[in-house]
């Protein structure tokens, strides 16, 4: 007899009786295949969702989007920026970096072929009996089976075949497993009717559910009629932990979808009352609802979460920018007009010809990073560091009983910048080039850089020592900590050099606001170098004057956004602008 599974409602007996499933890791299996399959996870890695799309297309063109920086050419200087070369700090930059060092082909795995072709359409109990024959070495097929179809996205009366399969040769039993599983691909399908059905039987059947099935649970009534049932799920979550981003962005596009702003609101400010950064699409979500609202109450709360991308340093995406530009061009009266530009070297935005905010810190920004970096990298950064508390006193000593600093350079750092060249060489070719504009040096090296070798020659090094000062630490030493400390004591003009982006500097920091005005001075005084000709000058890139964060003055907004073309590193900035001004 042909047996199709054709409903839930149909299967009083379809899951076990266990009236009793924990969050704890009885679960860590499901809660595995959850992570793998859909992202699903909490703080804890196991707890939200997270729907698998389509591959982006746009991906396939990384390799043509490219930052281009026009040249220039200080005045009374040999520096210049290359026409080729994205800034340090510019989005995508670190990509083009590791392309230029692409890994050994010896390395690189051959792709793994399906040999296993999976059901187009529903089998009955004797085409699954067999199919289970042919694959008697999985210790579990059943399980194994849906889990495939979950990650090939398969159609759900094909899943629903399986299950009434399972149930027929088991009383109208379903197990838990299986059972979320297909509640996976329901929600993925938007198979609103059996997202209820599942949730009718679960909601009678037990008292708690596993984490994932709240999340998939969530995700899938949203768009339902029952979508404030969604939100007595989130409770229930809370009775036990914290939601994660993901649960709240959920109810939060449910309650925007169902025109419930005050709901969608209400639990943005509860997001971050947890002290959660909320996923950009939950912010866009309400520009993109803000399009049919009218009044300052609702254009307020909008101005609020880009205060709230400047105050933490976040970019929006370039659909989420569109959404942006759609809102403030839509407000009624207002006469917002908006275009997406470049912002030059200068700091002046191509769009409406004014200058952005300065990258320069205040002097009250300055002297409260300067003792948070002397108080917890310096002198408390133990595990960033290897040095002793004698070395860094030398070192303090020898700073102190020298004039302020123009420039610090790593020098062992600099000196492998050009692995072809000899290191003593690429050192002073540095130092000379900066010596002949004046400017007061130092360079921190390491012990065996005065020892001579074919890397480096005597003679080399005692140039370098003639055209600046020189603090040679012992070669266990760190240089990084030492170069921080003399850049920051010779005062805001000091500038440094290393192609280090001490990113675990950065996290030594205590806070996200001592962390982003730690990036931001960065920005400012590192140097970079782009090319040396040997024989010839070095070529430094210019240093952005210009702060990379979202911006107004009023009747004007400046915000910067990721190129979806482009991948960008969290130490790296977007190059791209959206400007908005107020038509006069």
């Amino acid at each position: 007899m042909t047996f199709y599974f054709t409903g839930i409602r149909s299967f009083p007996k379809l899951w076990k009786s266990n009236p009793y499933l924990g969050l704890g890791p009885g679960r860590s299996s499901l809660s595995l295949f959850l992570k793998d399959c859909y992202g699903i996870r909490n703080q804890e890695k196991w707890f939200s969702l997270k729907t698998v799309s389509p591959q982006n297309t746009k991906a396939m063109n990384l390799l043509i989007a490219k930052a281009r920086y026009v040249r220039k050419k200080d005045e009374g200087s040999s520096k210049q920026v290359s026409a080729d070369s994205p800034h340090m700090f510019a989005a995508g930059a670190a990509k083009k970096r590791s392309q230029m060092n692409p890994p050994s082909k010896e390395h690189v795995l051959p792709p793994v072929k399906n040999i296993f072709q999976l059901p187009t359409k529903p089998l009955n109990s004797e085409e699954w009996d067999k199919l289970k024959e042919e694959f008697k070495e999985k210790a579990n097929f059943e399980n194994w089976i849906i889990s495939q179809m979950v990650k090939c996205h398969s159609s759900v009366d094909v899943a629903k075949s399986v299950l009434a399969w399972v149930a027929a040769k088991n009383n109208g039993i379903v197990g838990y497993e299986l059972l979320v599983k297909y509640l996976c691909l329901c929600v993925f399908h938007k198979q609103t009717s059996e997202i209820i059905d599942v949730y009718e039987i679960m909601k009678a059947r037990y008292k708690r559910l596993e984490s994932g099935a709240y999340t998939l649970l969530i995700r899938g009534l949203i768009h339902t009629d029952r979508w404030r049932e969604a939100l007595l799920l989130l409770e229930d979550i809370k009775k036990v932990m914290i939601p994660s981003k993901k649960n709240y962005n959920d109810c939060i596009q449910g309650a925007l979808f169902h025109q419930d702003v005050n709901v969608a609101w209400n639990l943005y400010q509860e997001l971050l009352g947890h002290d959660t950064v909320p996923m950009l699409e939950t912010l866009k979500a309400f520009f993109d609802f803000g399009k049919d609202m009218k009044g300052d109450q609702y254009s307020n709360k909008l101005q609020d979460i880009l205060l709230y991308l400047r105050n933490n340093q976040l970019y929006p995406g370039e659909s989420f920018a569109h959404s942006i530009k759609t809102w403030f061009e839509s407000v009624p009266g207002e006469q917002w007009k908006g275009q997406f530009t470049t912002v030059q070297q200068s700091g002046q935005c191509l769009g409406c010809g004014k200058t952005v905010e300065s990258i320069h810190l205040s002097s009250e920004e300055y002297d409260f990073l300067k003792e948070k970096i002397m108080r917890d990298v310096i002198d408390g950064g133990d595990q960033y560091k290897k040095t002793t508390p004698q070395e860094l006193k030398r070192f303090q000593n020898f700073v102190k009983y020298h004039p302020p600093f123009d420039i610090v350079i790593d020098g062992l750092n600099v000196a492998k910048m050009f692995p072809k060249a000899r290191e003593s060489q690429v050192l002073l070719d540095v130092v000379s080039q900066l010596a002949k504009q004046n400017l007061q040096v130092l360079v921190l090296g390491r012990k065996h850089m005065l020892k001579q070798n074919s890397r480096w020659r005597k003679d080399d090094m005692e140039k370098v020592q003639k055209q600046a000062s020189f603090f040679f630490a012992d070669n266990i030493s760190e240089d990084d900590p030492f170069l921080l400390y003399a850049t920051l004591h010779s005062g805001d003009h000091c500038k440094f050099i290393t192609k280090d982006l001490m990113r675990d500097h950065k996290a030594c920091l205590p806070d996200a606001k001592t962390q982003r005005l730690f990036f931001k001075w960065q920005q400012g005084h590192q140097l970079a170098i782009v090319s040396r000709h040997p024989g010839s000058k070095i070529t430094f890139q210019h240093i952005l004057i210009y702060d990379t964060v979202v911006q107004t003055t009023g009747d004007s907004w400046h915000i910067p956004y990721d190129d979806d073309l482009v991948e960008r590193y969290a130490y790296e900035v977007p190059t791209k602008w959206l400007c908005l001004h107020r038509k006069t």
